[in-house]
């Protein structure tokens, strides 16, 4: 993100989570730390070369943490920082404007499987 460039609110938090698939890592990495394999498996679409761009934006701006342990084999997790978390509440309300406006979009979601529409057709 270039802090320098934005100028309004809206504008600074478009910027942290602009990309395809960033939304979708942070919700993701919700329900706690989580293994670079298992971020590749829980959305399926995204090639692990993007994935691993992505990865390090979020956490070049802070919105998540990388923890690397020493052990053999290396593991790497990834977590939601302080920053991260409190975007929570925005993933929450863009959900919910999802679902209850799913007649833009009407199939199931693809990435994650949990999401049911509230207005069936």
């Amino acid at each position: 993100m270039d802090k320098k460039k934005a100028r309004c609110p809206i504008e600074t938090t478009l910027s942290l989570i602009n990309g395809k698939w960033k939304i979708l890592i942070l919700k993701e990495l919700i329900r706690g730390p989580v293994r670079f394999g298992l971020l590749n498996k829980a959305i399926p679409l995204i090639s692990s070369k993007v994935l691993t761009q992505q990865l390090k934006e979020l956490e070049k701006d802070g919105l998540i943490i990388r923890t690397v342990y020493a052990e053999v084999p290396a593991r790497v997790e990834y977590k939601l920082s302080e920053m991260g978390t409190s975007m929570l509440a925005i993933l929450t309300e863009m959900r919910k404007w999802g679902l209850n406006n799913d007649s833009l979009h009407p199939v199931k979601c693809s990435y994650c499987q949990q999401c049911e529409p509230l207005n069936k057709a």
